[in-house]
């Protein structure tokens, strides 16, 4: 055990899990109709606290058990066989699954963002469960667990580089978003604007500071590496707040704060697989794109195709992090056919098992409330509560 890498790890675990409770939780809560807010919290809340249960019953040991290249198995089902001593690398494994766990949290609550404001509460516990078993944790498996995607697999001995989960992390939670989106159908009330967006910026910087644990901690160590992650992190993240905010300035006449930090976002996404790969410069280039590409991905499903993703979760974290895995490829980091091949194999499991869980799930528990309920606010007529005590 390397105690730097400990100390590393675990001020990394604790920043990836703040990304979702509670800076994502502040982020898409500013974003919805104050008569909403409360339930867009209790959804990341709650998947919080489920995929951490499931994550050590089941989901740890399918991604990182010693199966085969398909899937990890139940070797290591409850954490069987590991205990303080054991080691993942230079860390403790207990600490690499709690890592892990963290990521295993945040990419359901990632597709939270496609269905406020209209989805069942249950249909939302249930989906998500099995979603991180059947979707994520293989997909983990195939590129992160020594699976089929990774070195050695199908595509040879370089495999797909996905340093942090822009297909992991990004590209399935936005094709996941894409499904229930289309599933569920637009909101009753889709023109109101966002009740806060105060809240929507500081969910952003807190997002912003969190993704440091996410990108650097992906390294696994106190290096070079986890130091030029965050270093490209941050620059990603401000070039694209600045090419939306142009763009945005270019074809409205002005520059709206919500833009400006769903801009971060963007570009967060994006350097996020590429993050332990490239250098200052590349990170300004795929920050800069970004801004541009994923507004332009909002523009065209929102106002063209007319489709009511609520909080461009695809556009922005399918898109972002689609392009982010790419650009890989570009900058002559990985092999073309590894990362198209692996974007296009884990694009269509996670469209076929999404759809197929909408579907079933579907059929114990309500998808969509009803409309006396989305219209009256899910705060007060699924959970009982407010957040303000006003009527817009």
């Amino acid at each position: 055990m390397n105690a730097a890498d400990t100390a590393f790890l675990i001020t990394a675990t604790a920043l990836v899990l703040f990304m979702t409770l509670p800076a994502l939780a502040l982020f898409y809560g500013g974003l919805v109709r104050a008569r909403n807010v409360l339930s867009v919290f209790m959804h990341v809340f709650s998947l919080a606290c489920l995929m951490s249960v499931l994550w050590l019953a089941f989901g740890y040991s399918i991604a990182f058990g010693e199966g085969n290249a398909l899937w990890g198995g139940l070797g290591k089902v409850f954490l069987t066989g590991v205990d303080a001593d054991s080691l993942s690398g230079t860390v403790p494994e207990v600490l690499f699954f709690t890592f892990q766990m963290t990521f295993a949290i945040i990419t359901p609550a990632l597709i939270v963002g496609a269905y406020v404001e209209r989805i069942g509460y249950g249909f939302v516990l249930v989906f998500s469960a099995l979603w991180m078993l059947l979707v994520y944790a293989p997909v983990v498996h195939w590129i992160w667990g020594g699976g089929f995607l990774s070195d050695g697999g199908i595509f040879g001995a370089i495999g797909t580089r996905d340093f942090a989960g822009g297909i992991v992390v990004h590209e399935t939670a936005g094709l996941a978003a894409l499904v229930i989106a289309l599933a569920l159908g637009p909101r009753l009330h889709r023109t109101t604007p966002p009740h806060q967006p105060g809240m929507v910026m500081m969910g952003a910087a807190m997002l912003w500071v969190g993704w440091f644990g996410f990108n650097g901690g992906s390294a696994l160590a106190a290096n070079g590496q986890a130091a030029m992650a965050i270093t490209v992190t941050h620059l990603s993240a401000a070039a694209a707040s600045l090419t939306w905010g142009l763009w945005e300035r270019i074809k409205f006449g002005r520059t709206s704060m919500v833009g400006l930090v769903t801009g971060t976002i963007a570009g967060l996404a994006s350097i996020t697989p590429a993050s332990g790969y490239v250098g200052p410069v590349a990170a300004l280039v795929i920050g800069g794109v970004a801004g541009i590409l994923c507004q332009e991905a909002v523009n065209l499903l929102r106002n063209r195709l007319k489709l009511d993703d609520t909080l461009d979760v695809f556009a922005v974290h399918g898109v972002g992090g689609i392009f982010g895995t790419i650009m890989i490829a570009v900058l002559g980091h990985g092999a073309w056919a590894a990362q198209l091949g692996a974007l296009a194999i884990v694009g269509v499991w996670t469209v076929v098992v999404s759809f197929a869980l909408v579907k079933l799930v579907g059929l114990v528990t309500p998808l969509r409330v009803d409309a006396e309920t989305e219209t009256s606010g899910l705060d007060i007529m699924v959970h009982g509560e407010r957040a303000y005590d006003i009527t817009s």
